[in-house]
């Protein structure tokens, strides 16, 4: 009995793990970058019992472009860059915080780099010169020694791509690749897609080698338009919709290609095992069956 006794606290403990989910770390320059990966959180978080975090390398100042409808809504002059340099910041933390909320993120770490103009040059940033690199990557390590992640999700970083954004992933890339604990976290890339439109091709950001897809690796994919309950009536777009919507300082997203969004694309990266194809299979597995599925007609 006493042995009985024994073994039961270690059975418990082993039924815990597994019936938690997986542990994911989505890293990004600005907040509202994670709309396009919002439906795999969401899922994540809800249906499959997981945790998702986020690290923001930027602190969101410098998005005042598309921000005359967001300027009413909070009673200030936001495309004006002083007034929105000063305000912006917040706001957007705030917008990041609710958003997060919906799709149930745990943490969200947030860099503090200056978000200081759009370019699709990275070497500002990458260098040193723009970002106090070795500040984000200090906290990087420590996120990825401390929370025992199993994904790590990135934007995808081609050529067009925002220099923030391709940088934000470089820092997670790099993290991964000088990370030395027993169980290193699998890296993927993300990016959305409208029905009916392809894939972007996309093989490795040129001088970067670090962000290379493993060209025998399959794409990863989450429907997010499929239909379902009573007369197809819903789909998880919704869910898309409700996080865009609290970015009131945003209006682009609420009309470009997140809103429009019906499959989120994930590319694995070079530098993981071939073993972790399994492992990311199996996650895309379990949230296509996840949740709620698509009437069957009769």
């Amino acid at each position: 009995m006493k042995r009985l006794l024994a073994i039961i606290p270690a059975l418990l403990c082993s039924l815990i793990t597994l019936a938690q989910g997986p542990k994911v770390l989505v890293v990004t320059a600005h907040p509202d970058d994670e709309t396009g990966f919002s439906v795999t959180m969401f899922k994540i978080t809800h249906e499959l019992k997981g945790t998702v975090d986020m690290a923001v390398m930027t602190d969101g100042g410098g998005g005042f472009a598309d921000s005359q409808l967001g300027a009413m809504y909070f009673g200030l002059n936001l495309t004006d860059s002083v007034v929105a340099r000063t305000h912006l910041p917040m706001i957007r933390k705030q917008e990041i915080i609710n958003a997060g909320k919906i799709m149930g993120v745990r943490n969200i770490y947030f860099m503090e780099q200056p978000d200081d103009w759009y370019t699709t040059d990275i070497t500002p940033y990458i260098s040193g010169k723009n970002w106090d690199i070795p500040y984000v990557e200090k906290r990087m390590d420590r996120l990825l020694a401390e929370r025992d992640y199993d994904f790590i999700i990135t934007m995808l970083p081609h050529a067009g791509q925002h220099g923030h954004h391709k940088t934000s992933v470089m820092m997670a890339l790099r993290a991964v690749k000088r990370f030395k604990g027993a169980k290193k976290p699998i890296i993927i890339a993300g990016s959305p897609m409208r029905e009916g439109t392809k894939p972007t091709e996309f093989s490795m950001l040129e001088g970067y080698p670090e962000t290379k897809i493993k060209p025998e690796a399959p794409k990863f994919t989450l429907n997010r338009a499929y239909r379902f309950a009573e007369n197809d009536k819903l789909s998880y777009k919704i869910v898309a919709d409700w996080v865009i919507a609290e970015y009131k300082s945003q209006g682009a997203i609420q009309e470009n290609g997140i809103h429009k969004t019906d499959m989120e694309i994930y590319h694995y990266y070079d530098m993981n095992d071939n073993a972790g194809i399994t492992k990311v299979q199996q996650l895309f597995d379990n949230l296509a069956k996840s949740g709620f599925q698509p009437v069957v007609k009769k």
